[in-house]
């Protein structure tokens, strides 16, 4: 018996097969083109989305943003790879009718487009948001490191430009030197040599130029690294050493794991990215009150307290405060309305929140808000203990430690224990501080609490410190509101199941862990796709390509 044997294939068909027919009705290719399809490119900012008239016709869009999406959803970002797919894959025949574009114009398409691509994530946001795939209750905010274009050797700081331009001296004097050498030898085979090395002294010094130019532009920029292949990237730290990185934000899902929102940004660490990308998040999802989960890196107290003012609410792993996190505002006394209190613009809940009163939008959000107005100074008393010189026992029993050494004196603080107090014995929005003298053993304080349970009394064994300044004053006699929350444990534990599963599909699976473009921008383009290609394929998951094919045609 022989084996089953295929056609000839010089066999001529005198009905040839449909490309239409090759392609299965659940092939995502058929999401990919429908997607598209439905696009408003002109609105979205592509290049060229209206015909020339007169020149030689351009590819339409359309079909070179087709081809790009298919590629990042097989693994395929070279431009040069997908000029071979246009010439032997059915599929991108099916989606480009057979076009065959070159190279470059793949590869200028992605970057003369990058603001646009950008705008077709959004597209696609918005239709899973019509289809009700976002479930908007909670979403995950992590960061990871994008490997730019440019090598660590084309990078520089201050402190690095120094170490060169010490190089470079030491060099020049060293060939400075050798040549002093063979000019005393005199021989005639020493010609050459001192050529080259005087050849080698120029080279070092226009490079000393160039060092000390780039020494001038940190200078005048104010910035602390430069970078000459990617100018926008920056050194960072990663599980990988120092290299040239993009921080890359998003924002997760927590049901249906689809990416919201993305920013691409050059900072170092997460802090300070935290409202910017729950912002955008906001905006991407419609909403006007959000909440999210994020890690220690991105534990900051003036943005948290400036997203709690403005309607989101974070749910932030605390890296200081270990049980409790507590905010001091002003009080500004304020009669607050029902439809205040339900309101969610920010100039209201800042106003809701100085005045002692809770807002609507904080009710049974999965933190624990207590907004106390803090009396007035009262005349309850008690007393820092110093027990030794290096440690001091606060009215509510926290250890205080010594922070500097003015003269005799030594002043104690502990930022944590302020952070924490729930009796404060200050006003200020910062830690307190409190001065001991040589032979001081105890300071006595007001106190500004409601309540005096669990704080510490004055011993009558110790003698009073002389000179306390704060017991006479009488600008400190102002009301405060405490904003203090505990976060839910439940809460913390889904970030853990959230963030990293998209960034690791988008690094490895599709091989996007090092971008290709250079400038902020056009990663920021790049990476558009990437995160697109993965809210597709999330999607397909979740519905099916009929259902996603009929949610994007509005079917």
């Amino acid at each position: 018996m022989g084996y089953i044997e295929g056609e000839d294939r010089r066999q001529l068909h005198l009905l040839p097969d449909c490309i239409d027919d090759l392609v299965e009705s659940d092939n995502p290719v058929r999401v990919i083109d429908a997607f598209v399809e439905g696009l408003s490119l002109d609105i979205l900012g592509f290049q060229k989305s209206t015909p020339a008239d007169t020149g030689r016709p351009a590819y339409d869009p359309r079909d070179l943003l087709k081809l790009y999406i298919y590629g990042y959803f097989n693994k395929i970002r070279s431009s040069r790879k997908l000029m071979k797919e246009c010439r032997r894959n059915i599929e991108v025949f099916f989606l480009l009718n057979r076009l065959t574009p070159d190279f470059r114009t793949i590869s200028d398409f992605r970057k003369e487009n990058a603001k646009a691509l950008r705008g077709v994530f959004k597209s696609f946001v918005t239709i899973c948001l019509q289809m009700n795939l976002y479930e908007r209750e909670l979403f995950s905010i992590d960061g990871s490191k994008f490997r730019a274009v440019n090598s660590k050797s084309n990078s520089y700081n201050q402190e690095t430009l120094r170490k060169k331009l010490l190089h470079i001296e030491e060099n020049i004097a060293q060939y400075l030197k050798e040549m002093d050498q063979l000019d005393a030898a005199g021989a005639d085979e020493t010609t050459e040599k001192t050529e080259h090395l005087a050849e080698k002294i120029q080279a070092m010094r226009e490079r000393k130029l160039l060092y000390q130019g780039y020494q001038k532009q940190l200078k005048e920029s104010g910035e602390k690294q430069m970078l000459t292949t990617d100018p926008q990237a920056r050194v960072m730290q990663s599980k990988d050493g120092f290299h040239c990185y993009y921080n890359v934000q998003t924002a997760i899902d927590r049901t249906s794991h689809l990416i919201a929102a993305y920013e691409v940004t050059n900072h170092c660490t997460d802090q300070g990215l935290l409202k910017e990308v729950a912002e955008q998040t906001r905006e991407a999802m419609q909403i006007e009150t959000i909440s999210f989960v994020a890690d220690k890196g991105y534990e900051s107290r003036k943005d948290i307290v400036d997203c709690i003012e403005n309607g989101i609410i974070p749910h932030v792993v605390m890296k200081y405060d270990k049980e409790e996190r507590i905010h001091v505002f002003p009080y500004e006394e304020s009669p607050i309305s029902e439809e205040e209190r339900h309101a969610t613009d920010a100039q209201t809940i800042q106003k809701c929140i100085r005045a002692g009163v809770l807002p609507v939008c904080y009710e049974n959000c999965g933190m624990k808000l207590d907004i106390q107005k803090d009396n007035k100074m009262t005349d309850n008393l008690s007393c820092f203990i110093r027990q030794d010189r290096n440690t001091v026992i606060c009215p509510m029993g926290k250890t205080l430690r010594p922070i500097k050494y003015p003269g005799e004196s030594i002043v104690y603080a502990s930022k944590e224990a302020c952070r924490t107090c729930t009796n404060r014995c200050t006003t200020s929005k910062s830690f307190k501080t409190v001065s001991f003298g040589r032979d001081s053993r105890m300071v006595p304080v007001k106190m500004y609490g409601d309540s005096l349970e669990g704080v510490q009394e004055i011993p009558e064994d110790l003698p009073m410190h002389d000179h306390n300044h704060t017991l006479d004053r009488k600008d400190l006699e102002k009301r405060k509101v405490q904003l203090r929350f505990k976060s839910d444990p439940r809460i913390l534990a889904v970030r853990k199941c959230l963030s990293e599963h998209p960034f690791g599909t988008v690094k490895w699976y599709h091989n996007a862990h090092y971008l290709l473009c250079r400038g902020k921008e056009k990663a920021s383009g790049e990476l558009g796709l990437s995160f697109l290609v993965y809210n597709l394929k999330r999607a397909i998951s979740l519905v099916g390509v009929a259902a996603l094919i009929a949610g994007i045609q509005g079917i």
